[in-house]
C-alpha cells in the first residue's frame, strides 16, 4: 500500500487542478464555438439564438406583427407596443393649440415652447437657441467636434444616433420609404418628401428676388448666391471662383486632367455625366431635338438652335 506523502499529495492536487482547468477550457471553447451561430445574410448581424435572428429580420422585411387594438399602430418589437399602450391606458396631457398628446406633464411643457417660441437653451459660441436640452446637446457637438456614434462596418462617425441609423441603411440596403406613385424607394423620409414633389409639382421654396421656386431649401440657398454675388468656392490653382462646391470640383478636373466619365464604345472621356449622355447619342443614333418646321432632327439642342436660323433668317 502506497503511503501518502506531502509530495504525492501535491502531485495529486496538481493533476486535479489541471484536469479541472482542461474541463473548464473545453466548456469555454464549446460555448465560444456555439455563440453567434446565426447570421443575417442582409447586413451580417450575428446572434446565438434563432429567435433573436427572426426578430432582427423584421427590420429588413418591414413586418410589424405587434398591433395596437385601440388605434391600429403596429410595431416590430413587443416592448415598443407595451410602451405605446400606455398612451391609451393612462390619462393624457393634451395641447390646446394642436392636439398633441403625451403622458408626462413635463413633456407637454416642453412641447408648448414650440408654440410660444420660448428658447431657454442658448449657445454661447454662436447664439443658437432651442427649446430642448437634448437638441442643445447635439448642437454643441458641432463646436466640440464630438462624434460619439460610430459605424462598426466602415468607421463613419456622427453626432446623432438617428444619423447613424440612417447611415446603416447604406450597408443593409434597407429603403423603407417608398413612393406610392412610381415605386421609388429611399432610406430617408426627407428624400421621399422631396421626390413626391416631382409628381405634385410643389415648389415651396421661393426666391423673394425673382420669384423662382424650388423643391428643396438647399437649391434655393445656392440660387440666392446669383443675386448676392456670393462666391464661397475658390480654385487654389487659378482665379476661378464659383457659388457651388460641385462646380469647383468639376473645374479642378481641368487642372488635374481627370476625366471620370468614359464612353465604353469609343473611349471618349469627359468631366461631366451630362456631356457623356450627349456624346452617347452619336452611337445610339438618338435625335430628340426636332425642327417643327421641316422635321429635321438633331442630337444636341444647340444644333437645333443653329438650324432654326435657316427658317427665321437670323444672322449672328
Amino acid at each position: 500500500m502506497e503511503m501518502t506523502t506531502p509530495e504525492n499529495f501535491a502531485l495529486s492536487e496538481t493533476k486535479t487542478c489541471s484536469s479541472d482547468l482542461n474541463i473548464s477550457m473545453e466548456k469555454k471553447c464549446s460555448n465560444d464555438c456555439s455563440a453567434r451561430q446565426y447570421n443575417c445574410e442582409v447586413c451580417g448581424y450575428a446572434c446565438n439564438e434563432n429567435s433573436s435572428l427572426k426578430k432582427h429580420m423584421l427590420i429588413h422585411t418591414g413586418e410589424r406583427p405587434y398591433k395596437c387594438e385601440a388605434c391600429g399602430k403596429a410595431f416590430y418589437k413587443i416592448g415598443y407596443l407595451k410602451k405605446h399602450m400606455k398612451i391609451h391606458r393612462e390619462k393624457l396631457n393634451i395641447c390646446d393649440v394642436c392636439g398633441y398628446a403625451c403622458i408626462r406633464s413635463s413633456d407637454l411643457k416642453t412641447h408648448m415652447m414650440i408654440h410660444t417660441r420660448e428658447r431657454p437653451y442658448k449657445c454661447e459660441e454662436c447664439g443658437y437657441a432651442c427649446y430642448h436640452s437634448s437638441i442643445f446637446t447635439i448642437h454643441m457637438r458641432i463646436h466640440t467636434g464630438e462624434r460619439p456614434y460610430k459605424c462598426e462596418v466602415c468607421g463613419y462617425a456622427c453626432n446623432q444616433s438617428g444619423s447613424l441609423k440612417t447611415h446603416m441603411r447604406i450597408h443593409t440596403g434597407e429603403r423603407p420609404y417608398k413612393c406610392e406613385v412610381c415605386g421609388y424607394a429611399c432610406n430617408e423620409s426627407r428624400n421621399l418628401k422631396q421626390h413626391i414633389r416631382i409628381h405634385t409639382g410643389e415648389r415651396p421654396y421661393k426666391c423673394e428676388v425673382c420669384g423662382y421656386a424650388f423643391k428643396n431649401s438647399g437649391t434655393l440657398k445656392t440660387h440666392m448666391r446669383i443675386h448676392t454675388g456670393e462666391r464661397h468656392f475658390k480654385c487654389e490653382m487659378c482665379s476661378y471662383v464659383c457659388n457651388q462646391n460641385s462646380n469647383l470640383k468639376r473645374h479642378i478636373m481641368i487642372h488635374t486632367g481627370e476625366r471620370p466619365y468614359k464612353c465604353e464604345v469609343c473611349g471618349y472621356a469627359c468631366i461631366e455625366s451630362g456631356t457623356l449622355k450627349k456624346h452617347m447619342k452619336i452611337h445610339n443614333g438618338e435625335r430628340p431635338y426636332k425642327c417643327e418646321v421641316c422635321d429635321y432632327a438633331f442630337n444636341h439642342s444647340g444644333n437645333l438652335k443653329t438650324h432654326m436660323r435657316i427658317h427665321t433668317g437670323e444672322r449672328l
